[in-house]
């Protein structure tokens, strides 16, 4: 069963790509006490996540920052090298959106949200989706029914919901 709204997020450490290589981000210590946005999506590089979703947070960042976000956080079951890269070339990083790995897909799978479409070349990648999460606890839950569309989980629709 998926996360769902009201649930705590499950202990993972992530990966970042820093000016010293690959770095562990604790997701706990990460929300602990803060409110922030979270976006997953199938990868880096792929079609709508990076012509809609990503550019959906970048159009939007400032409010939500008015409405009490203190990061934004890309999210997918990508490598850190790759994260990093696809941040900068979308422009992501520039506006402020840090990109982290879930390189193994651990959290991915621990919220229920991994899906596998062979044709595609995807296996156990994350669904499409944005959250909010207020001190680790999960406040708003928006999840695509579809991998290809980035609507509910735009950065428009989160900000709709604060």
């Amino acid at each position: 069963m998926p996360i769902q709204t009201g649930d705590t997020l499950p202990d993972a450490t992530l990966l970042e790509l820093t000016a010293d290589g690959p770095g562990p981000v604790d997701l706990g210590a990460l929300t602990k006490g803060r409110k922030i946005a979270m976006f997953g999506l199938p990868g880096a590089y792929t079609g709508t996540c990076t012509t809609a979703h990503v550019p959906s947070f970048i159009r939007t960042k400032d409010e939500l920052k008015e409405k009490g976000i203190e990061e934004i956080i890309c999210l997918a079951v990508n490598d850190p090298f790759v994260m990093g890269a696809w941040g900068r070339s979308t422009g992501g990083s520039d506006a402020g959106i840090r990109f982290l790995g879930d390189a193994d897909g651990a959290l991915t799978k621990a919220m229920g949200l991994d899906f596998s479409a062979p044709p595609a070349g995807f296996y156990g990648r994350s669904q499409r989706y944005a959250m909010v999460v207020e001190d680790g606890k999960v406040t708003v839950l928006n999840i695509e029914d579809s991998p290809g569309t980035a609507e509910k989980s735009s950065g428009e629709a989160l900000l709709a919901a604060l």
